[in-house]
């Protein structure tokens, strides 16, 4: 409690609070962009066979499929009311001279490269490519982010993003540019990993949530730009680079940013500490109180912390203790399944039949009130019951999907925009309910663990996609069933709600698995328990 002790002395509701979170939320606004730009850039048009360069300049045809539409993958071989060799009337070929586009609908790779018919699943790999990188950067960068610091990742993930998106928009063929989309992926982790520490350790502890839920506002915003940018931009390279330019900008502007505070102080480095502390007590009106903070106090007040960082914890401590191995496996099934089934919604806004512009915009839209909706359940109803409830109820609305028939596109909208809200609500619910379960000495790892899970499922989302060639119905039973399983794993948790935050994994391993949530104590009895913080002096025992 020394750190947020330390925050409170030099201000933790200030203007240096409200810098930070704009410097750090502006480039969060362009990460939606990029993880749902394949939406727009890789839309399917209408097409179907190029006839072949001998064809008369009388009607042609195109075959039927059983559902009565043209066929988009096969030809005649021979022109319909014609004399015909025996038995080779209605007889069809594959689209050997390429396809036809109708322009006017999308200009994207897939017309470009012709990822239709049999190249089709080429589409839903580079997507799943992308998310790898979000996987193997997650793991890759949080190791160098402990190591070098949370800004240094944060700086050079910025640049990266703005180089690998820049030439993903100047790709020659397929290869390159699903080489620069998995390259952006892995920037994406970086940007992620330091946002969110360094968003949150500055301020309050009352403030956490609510700072969490503001900078996930600044995604939801970044999924209204993206249809209007991609309505005013239709060629998919000219948006591609739009994009992913602003992040030259950010790259400049994040030296602005300060480095995390508390890993300056376990590095050792106390003097650069102290400078960023008194810098964030000046922007905060508070220049005085932070020229009384020295060097020796600093090391005196995080003396716990700094102990507590010296006891080396692996993943495997996860798993050797029964409470915590079951908060592991509980929440890894809970992460997996939110992102599984959150980007096989988001993902598949074409597949719904309403137009792709508005749909897009009314399913950014629904995060809104499903953030708000979660503050207020967390806040009332506990941790448990929300991300209990949200898992079951997107798993029961991605179900439902499969009964209704396609003919009534405004009942499956309504389903799945309710299911990606409950998903959105999930997410926002997991980011805090996993920082109370793990303990302080790993809690890092535990959080890290988690977020690779949710890679995973997004990775694997639309890879599943995939199935549908062999039954329409089968990607909606995969996603709905492990979705629902995700909700009920979250049943076995337990609340955290007005719990302190445990510090050992002896605390998680004494806690009463089903305690009914703790009264809210008078303020003016919290208060009387509050120690002030006070310097280190002789015989005083530091900590």
């Amino acid at each position: 409690m020394a750190f947020s002790e330390l925050m409170d002395r030099v201000g933790s509701k200030g203007t240096f609070q409200f810098l930070n979170m704009v410097l750090l939320g502006l480039p969060v606004l362009g990460l939606a962009n990029h993880y749902l730009l394949q939406i727009f850039t890789a839309a399917t048009p209408p097409h179907h066979c190029r006839l072949p360069p001998n064809a008369s300049a009388g009607p042609w045809g195109l075959p039927k499929g059983l559902d009565g539409k043209p066929e988009t993958c096969l030809r005649f071989i021979y022109p319909p009311n014609t004399s015909l060799p025996n038995n080779t009337e209605g007889a069809t070929e594959p689209c050997l001279d390429g396809w036809v586009y109708d322009l006017h609908t999308a200009d994207s790779l897939v017309t470009e490269w012709d990822l239709v018919c049999d190249s089709r699943r080429l589409k839903e790999v580079a997507q799943s490519v992308f998310m790898a990188g979000t996987l193997i950067g997650g793991i890759v960068l949080g190791d160098l982010s402990d190591r070098f610091g949370r800004k240094p990742i944060l700086t050079c993930s910025y640049l990266l993003l703005a180089a690998s998106g820049s030439g993903a928009a100047f790709s020659p063929n397929l290869t390159i540019y699903t080489v620069f989309r998995f390259l952006s992926g892995w920037s994406i982790s970086g940007i992620v990993l330091s946002t969110t520490i360094l968003n949150v350790e500055c301020v309050s502890i009352q403030m956490r949530a609510i700072m969490s839920t503001l900078m996930g506002y600044f995604y939801t915003c970044g999924q209204f730009i993206l249809p209007g940018l991609a309505y005013a931009i239709p060629q998919w390279r000219w948006l591609q680079l739009t994009v992913s330019i602003p992040f030259f900008v950010f790259f400049l502007l994040s030296c602005w940013i300060p480095e995390s505070v508390r890993w300056v102080v376990l590095s050792g480095k106390f003097s650069k500490a102290l400078k960023i502390l008194q810098w964030m007590a000046a922007l905060n009106g508070r220049k005085e109180e932070g020229e009384k903070l020295s060097v020796e106090e600093l090391k005196c007040s995080m003396q716990k912390e700094i102990s507590l960082a010296k006891a080396k914890y692996s993943i495997a401590d996860l798993f050797r203790t029964p409470n915590l191995r079951r908060v592991t496996f509980c929440l890894s099934l809970a992460w997996f399944s939110t992102g599984f089934g959150y980007y096989s919604l988001a993902m598949s806004v074409e597949d719904f039949g309403v137009n792709l512009y508005v749909l897009q915009l009314i399913f950014g839209g629904v995060d809104i009130p499903a953030k708000f909706i979660t503050v207020l359940s967390i806040n009332h109803l506990g941790r448990h019951i929300t991300q209990a409830g949200t898992l079951l109820l997107a798993g029961g609305s991605i179900l439902a999907i499969i009964f209704v028939p396609s003919d009534l596109p405004t009942l499956r909208t309504v389903l799945a925009v309710f299911g990606k809200g409950c998903l959105s609500s999930s997410f926002s619910c997991l980011f805090l309910y996993t920082t109370e379960l793990y303990p302080t000495v790993i809690r890092q790892t535990g959080m890290g663990v988690s977020n690779m899970w949710t890679r995973v499922g997004s990775m694997l989302a639309p890879l599943v996609k995939i199935t549908g060639e062999l039954q329409p119905f089968i990607p909606s039973v995969i996603f709905g069933t492990v979705t629902l399983l995700g909700g009920s794993a979250a049943y076995f948790l337990p609340e955290t709600f007005n719990r302190p935050l445990p510090e050992t994994i002896e605390d998680v391993e004494n806690w009463s698995w089903r305690a009914k949530k703790p009264k809210q104590e008078p303020e003016a009895e919290k208060a009387s328990q509050r120690i002030p913080l006070q310097p280190c002096g002789p015989g005083r025992d530091p900590s």
